[in-house]
């Protein structure tokens, strides 16, 4: 346990430089996957997070087998990934199974790439479970700058977005170009995901970008405070997974998954006291009445 909580270790790595680009990183994603968590779970696109992190594995896999950047390769996987799901998961009806067939073979493929890989372990296991000595200077400068792409994009699209995610039948009748939207917000998930890779993992970088905002979720029903503590969640997860992480050496993934789980176990708390100290208290006329009106 010591090990665990060594604090003077800890405050020696985080003079580190590779710690540094290690926590911009994380800041930056906690940031991205804050934003756009609420639109993935109001859109229930939790699954399509895990397909297309599947195929970032494989772009980072493939990058890695031929000596090229594990970042730009975890983002032409995901982007790859998106434009299929957007392609051939048109009707919800076939969103699953076309997720379903995705994942699977993003995942068989990416394995095969790592077994032709002749490269160390401990590189490839970092692909699956996140490494934070991989981050380089240039792999944060391309994050920052998919980043504020990702942010830009969504600020254009944000409203109509938000409409289409809301009640989407109402969006195509007031003229919402619905089916435009969602590929390009799937793509916007992608590059997001894409981000994740290398600090969290493929497996597990759902653990950001869902998450924090099936957190927030349970405490308000606004978008607007809900993508606000998302953010703070998101943050809190991926930063304070990190530091956590620098004593042991263990993977970052499991403290940032531990962190994220701890934060959704505590907001489902808090409802359910909210919530029941609401059936136990008398009817008032004068109180706006629930989550919804409060925001």
């Amino acid at each position: 346990m010591e090990k665990f909580f060594d604090f003077e270790l800890t405050a020696r790595l985080l003079n580190l430089d590779l710690v540094h680009n290690a926590l911009l990183a994380a800041g930056v994603l906690g940031l991205v996957a804050g934003v756009l968590g609420p639109l993935i779970v109001m859109r229930r696109m939790s699954f399509a997070v895990h397909g297309t992190a599947e195929l970032a594995f494989t772009g980072a896999a493939a990058a890695m087998l031929v000596g090229g950047s594990v970042a730009y390769g975890a983002l032409g996987g995901a982007v790859v990934a998106a434009l299929l799901l957007g392609l051939l998961g048109g009707r919800e009806s076939d969103r699953d199974s076309v997720i379903g067939v995705i994942l699977s073979f993003g995942l068989g493929l990416g394995v095969l790439l790592l077994f032709l890989n002749p490269g160390r372990t401990s590189n490839k296991l970092g692909i699956l479970v996140g490494q934070i000595v991989a981050i380089e200077p240039t792999d944060l400068t391309a994050l920052v700058i998919a980043a504020v792409f990702v942010l830009v994009v969504l600020a254009l699209i944000y409203r109509p977005l938000l409409f289409a995610s809301v009640d989407p039948a109402v969006a195509v009748a007031r003229g919402v170009p619905v089916r435009v939207l969602a590929p390009v917000f799937a793509v916007l998930v992608g590059i997001a995901t894409a981000l994740g890779v290398q600090i969290v993992g493929a497996l597990l970088v759902v653990a950001l970008m869902v998450t924090p905002a099936a957190a927030a979720a349970r405490i308000t029903a606004s978008p607007w405070r809900a993508t606000v503590l998302a953010v703070v969640f998101a943050e809190v997860a991926a930063l304070g997974g990190i530091v956590l992480s620098l004593a042991p050496g263990a993977p970052v993934s499991f403290f940032v998954t531990a962190i994220s789980f701890t934060i959704y176990l505590l907001c489902r708390l808090v409802a359910y006291l909210r919530d029941r100290g609401r059936r136990s208290a008398p009817d008032d006329p004068t109180r706006s009445g629930g989550v919804l009106s409060a925001a």
